[in-house]
């Protein structure tokens, strides 16, 4: 397991795969790892679990494969997107809240299993069934941080804790359990990320057995998710190269499987009459989710929307006449309008066009992200305008007006959030700040009449169709088309508009966020989005096929 500046495990002779099989292997076991993890405490974890109906109904069995391929399937090409994107992604250990039914339930069953351990190697004499298996699932964590060509180390492993030898020596009560414990701790000692040498040094220092051997599986656990996030970070370059073409496959892959399902779901449904209970088992409101995605309905219902308002205010022709007649569109015009309405999207009510849901919390975030930099923006006007004449020359006043109106306006996008009482703070602090300034320059502050003024036209910006609000979102819009439609040769930002200068700097920031998401989506779904368009204005009925695309600018 080489980390980069970490400690080297034993190798020899390594020899890689190709980059291709290595990236379907990365991205299978990564994918396996986060759905699931063995139990080191029982048997009967290994064992598949599955509703009754489905192990005694061959049709109901096909269903829930049908569905597990293409959930896979999705799982898949969000976790490559995930990591392709997002430079800081990483997995992370699920830890249970303490208070919570589950964590407690876990908690509980842990511990019953460790006091069994010790009653058991404390026994006249000692049982070691339970510790073998531990050593057994033990063995085969150490050999999975192994590379390839770790042969030296491999055999020394599994020459060690031999289970075979183990159960031999415990026929004969001459199981050294120290001896195995101590050498597992050096060898884990040998192959971790010097971040764990600390943990490495607490397991040495330990000596009841029980104990010892309850903290190596959770240093183990925390090994494997550094084994992970060290896989993740070498394979992102090659998941980057490879996304658009991955990713459009294994979407693919999804609408092709859905058909199969839905046959298959929708036959059970109507040839058999189920009971209530089985009828949630199958889910109805999942058949109706996975039907809108065979037809991409939410994604063509974003097109349309787009299309029509486009066909409506470049053309005199009425509503109801066929597409035929009415001139030509731009599918690009028509996309990068469909963009933008992303950037006013009411992610709590409105479900996300299908081709998106990949990068539904970033749009989320960064949508909130503008929202803030707009009333800030707005509030930097209203004050300009009211007392600009006696604050010009003050850059240093306008920077702070900003970080209180930013600190103020933190977190307004959650449904909490008091906006009228921070733009009341806001007027206020402004107010003070300025008279602060206006005295240590000698002048005279402002009068009762206009810091009235000042909060009064700062709570107003609550208003749903305020006059300034309007104005700078058409102004956002305006600059976050210029960037949609920037050609990809072009290095330099277009020039903010008028009135977002006090929020150049994050809105540029947060435009090369927004451009980058677009333009990926349109490399990824470029194909399925001409169809949708050719379907929508020249009744082609070719949707869930691949074979045209769109330009990407």
């Amino acid at each position: 397991m080489p980390f980069n500046g970490e400690k080297q495990c034993v190798s020899e002779d390594q020899q890689s795969d190709s980059e291709s099989s290595r990236f379907s292997e990365s991205m299978a076991s990564l994918s396996d790892y986060e759905c699931s993890r063995q139990s080191f405490t029982s048997d009967s974890s290994s064992k598949s679990s599955s509703p009754a109906f489905v192990a005694t109904s061959p049709p109901q069995a096909l269903m829930f494969d049908d569905v597990m391929a293409a959930a896979k399937s999705l799982s898949d090409m969000t976790l490559a997107h995930e990591i392709a994107v997002n430079e800081t992604f990483q997995l992370k250990q699920n830890a249970l809240p303490e208070n919570s039914l589950a964590g407690q339930v876990k908690r509980v069953v842990h511990q019953a299993f460790w006091d069994v351990l010790e009653a058991d190697l404390s026994a006249e004499p000692p049982q070691y069934d339970y510790a073998i298996k531990l050593f057994e699932e033990i063995r085969e964590i150490l050999l999975s941080f192994l590379t390839p060509g770790g042969n030296r180390l491999h055999s020394q492993i599994c020459e060690v804790l031999d289970i075979d030898l183990i159960k031999q020596q415990a026929k004969h009560n001459a199981v050294d359990i120290q001896g195995l414990a101590n050498y597992v701790i050096n060898t884990m000692g040998k192959i971790c990320a010097p971040v764990r040498d600390e943990d490495i040094r607490e397991l040495k220092a330990t000596t009841n057995i029980v104990e010892m051997l309850r903290q190596i599986f959770r240093v183990l656990d925390l090994m494997r998710m550094d084994m992970m996030n060290f896989v993740i970070r070498n394979i992102r370059p090659h998941i980057q190269h490879h996304l658009v073409e991955y990713e459009r496959n294994k979407f693919q892959e999804v609408l092709e499987e859905t058909p199969r399902f839905l046959c298959v779901a929708l036959a059970v449904l109507e040839l058999r009459d189920l009971p209530a209970s089985a009828s949630q088992v199958l889910g109805l409101e999942a058949l109706a989710c996975w039907k809108a995605l065979y037809a991409l309905g939410q994604t063509t219902e974003w097109l349309k929307e787009s299309i029509d308002k486009e066909l409506l205010s470049e053309t005199d022709v009425a509503p109801g006449a066929e597409p035929s007649s009415l001139p030509s569109l731009s599918p690009l015009m028509v996309l990068n309008n469909c963009y933008l309405k992303l950037l006013q999207w009411d992610y709590q009510k409105k479900v996300l066009p299908e081709t998106l849901l990949t990068d539904g919390p970033r749009l989320q975030e960064l949508t909130e992200k503008l929202n803030q930099l707009k009333m800030i923006a707005c509030v930097s006007l209203i004050t300009n305008n009211m007392v600009g004449a006696v604050t010009e020359g003050l850059p240093e006043l306008a920077n702070r007006l900003k970080r209180i109106s930013a600190v103020l306006l933190e977190g307004m996008n959650k449904e909490t959030f008091n906006l009228k009482e921070a733009l009341n703070s806001i007027g206020v602090q402004t107010c003070a700040e300025v008279n602060k300034a206006l005295k240590e320059r000698g002048l005279p502050t402002l009068n009762t009449t206009v810091q009235a003024n000042l909060v009064g036209q700062f709570l107003s910006l609550e208003e749903k169709d305020n006059p300034v609000c309007t104005l700078m979102d058409k102004r956002i819009q305006l600059y976050m088309r210029s960037l949609l439609c920037l050609p990809s040769t072009q290095k330099s930002m277009p020039p903010v508009p008028g009135g977002l200068d006090v929020i150049r700097q994050e809105l540029e920031a947060l435009g090369c966020q927004y451009a980058s998401i677009v333009n990926l989506n349109k490399q990824v779904y470029g194909p399925f989005y001409a169809n949708i368009f050719r379907k929508l204005v020249f009744r082609d009925d070719a949707v869930g096929k691949t074979d045209a695309s769109l330009p990407t600018n």
